[in-house]
């Protein structure tokens, strides 16, 4: 039997956000909140929804993981010729979501996506255990395979191709989400919860509104 869930509900009680207390800054104020985070030892700190959606709008979701972020934006890494490789190429847009229950806290980004760099692909692959540098060549990510023997066989044949030299493989790379919007939302009592959301302007300024929640 289905166990009851309409009266699963938690009030949060942690903690504000005002509009008065953020940085002018929305990735100076990600930065702060992801200081926090860490502070806080919240296992998988950096797991975090990514959204893309397919040339017909079909909207596609899983987890991955925030790798590096600067003003340039937030990058993550994967098979660009995944699903979401995929549909990146075609609708280079993307929406990221990180939630920490710990704090009570969430963060929506949305922008633009680009490839970063060969050289800083490299540089993050480079800095795999070697187990993982194989996995990438391992798994043609999103394919339909016909059992697990399949990646087993292709891990085997790749850690003796290879040895203690691998190579990142030309299909394996980042990206990096431009952000023109990112929100950050404070859980509060009675579902009254606090949003702020920076909304990039003209040049390197950000408009700050409060949204009702």
């Amino acid at each position: 039997m289905k166990r009851e869930i309409a009266v699963i509900r938690k009030d949060y009680q942690m903690q504000s956000l005002s509009e008065g207390e953020v940085f002018a800054d929305a990735v100076e104020q990600f930065n702060c909140w992801w200081n926090n985070a860490l502070d806080s030892e919240i296992e998988e700190v950096n797991a975090m929804t990514l959204a893309t959606a397919s040339k017909d709008g079909l909207p596609h979701a899983r987890i991955v993981l925030l790798k590096d972020y600067d003003e340039r934006g937030f990058v993550f890494f994967t098979n660009y010729d995944s699903q979401k490789g995929k549909e990146l190429e075609i609708n280079p847009h993307a929406a990221l979501i990180l939630f920490w229950k710990e704090l009570e806290r969430q963060i929506r980004i949305e922008g633009n996506v680009q490839k970063i760099s060969i050289a800083e692909s490299d540089i993050y692959f480079n800095s795999r255990p070697a187990g993982s540098k194989i996995g990438a060549w391992a798994s043609p990510q999103s394919a339909v395979i016909e059992n697990r023997n399949l990646l087993d066989e292709r891990a085997d044949r790749f850690a003796k191709q290879f040895g203690n030299e691998i190579p990142r493989p030309p299909y394996w790379g980042g990206y990096r989400v431009i952000p023109v919007t990112i929100e950050f939302w404070q859980g509060r009592s009675n579902r009254l919860h606090d949003r702020i959301r920076y909304t990039k302007g003209a040049g390197v300024t950000w408009k700050i509104d409060r949204l009702a929640p």
